[in-house]
C-alpha cells in the first residue's frame, strides 16, 4: 500500500503526513496542549494539498505510543474514526520506532537507542538497527528508571540518539559518552511513520482491533462506545 495518511500526537508534535500517488505534504508543530483541536484541521489540509479523498486513500497510520497517555488516546482514537468513516485498515506503528527512523534518515544510523520521558522519573526506550535503511526492533519498548544499566547485555557503543528521554537523562543514560547524540531527533514524525508502514514493517488492523501502546501497565484503553 502506497497511497497513505499518517497521523501522530503521541508526544508534544501534533504531526500529519499524507503520500498520495507521486506526491507527499507534511506538517508538524509542537503544541501538546492543543492536539485535539488541531488534528482534524491538519487532516483536511493534507488530503486538499494532495486534492484527494480519505476513502480514496489504501489505509492510516498512526503513532500508537508510547508517549503521553492524553496525547495517545486522541490520535488513536482519531484514527478509528477515519477508518470506520472511510473504510479504512490502520497500520500502527510505535512512537519510539519512528524516533529510530528520523535518526536513519536524517543521519544514516546504523543503530538508535530510542527514549521518551515518560515523567514520573521514567523513560519510555527501546533499541533498532537500520535494516537496509529501516528501524527494525532489537529490544522491546519498554519503561523504566533511567540508568546506564539498562543496555545491560546490548554493545551500544556509536549507537545514535533520539527522543525526549535525552533532554533530562543523557548524563545518566550515557555516563561515559559513548553514544552519537541526534538532537535534532527529540520527536516523532508522522512521514517517518509513512516510511514504515509503505515498506511493510507493521501489519495493518482493523479499526476496531486498534489498541494504543502504552507500556506503562495499570493504563487500560476504553474503546469508543458501539465500536
Amino acid at each position: 500500500m502506497t497511497n497513505l495518511l499518517a497521523i501522530d500526537t503521541s508526544t508534544e508534535n501534533c504531526s500529519v503526513a499524507i503520500r498520495w500517488q507521486d506526491s507527499f505534504f507534511s506538517e508538524a508543530i509542537e503544541s501538546p496542549r492543543e492536539h485535539s483541536q488541531r488534528l482534524l484541521p491538519f487532516v483536511e489540509q493534507m488530503l486538499q494539498q494532495a486534492k484527494t479523498e480519505l476513502n480514496q486513500l489504501d489505509g492510516l497510520v498512526v503513532g500508537v505510543g508510547p508517549g503521553s497517555f492524553t496525547g495517545v488516546r486522541i490520535g488513536v482514537s482519531m484514527a478509528q474514526g477515519l477508518a470506520f468513516s472511510a473504510e479504512l485498515p490502520v497500520f500502527p506503528v510505535s512512537s519510539l520506532q519512528a524516533l529510530a527512523q528520523q535518526a536513519i534518515r536524517k543521519h544514516n544510523a546504523e543503530a538508535v537507542v530510542a527514549c521518551i520521558d515518560a515523567r514520573m522519573g521514567e523513560i519510555y526506550y527501546a533499541l533498532y538497527r537500520n535494516n537496509n535503511g529501516l528501524a527494525e526492533q532489537i529490544t522491546e519498548p519498554a519503561v523504566a528508571e533511567p540508568s546506564a544499566s539498562l543496555f545491560a547485555g546490548h554493545n551500544v557503543q556509536g549507537f545514535h540518539t533520539a527522543g525526549t528521554g535525552w533532554d533530562n537523562y543523557a548524563g545518566t543514560l550515557d555516563p561515559k559518552q559513548e553514544l552519537k547524540h541526534s538532537m535534532d531527533c527529540r520527536l516523532p514524525l508522522a512521514e517517518d511513520m509513512l516510511t514504515i508502514a509503505t515498506k511493510g514493517c507493521v501489519a495493518a488492523v482493523d479499526a476496531e482491533n486498534l489498541e494504543p501502546l502504552y507500556v506503562r501497565n495499570e493504563v487500560t484503553w476504553k474503546k469508543l462506545p458501539g465500536r
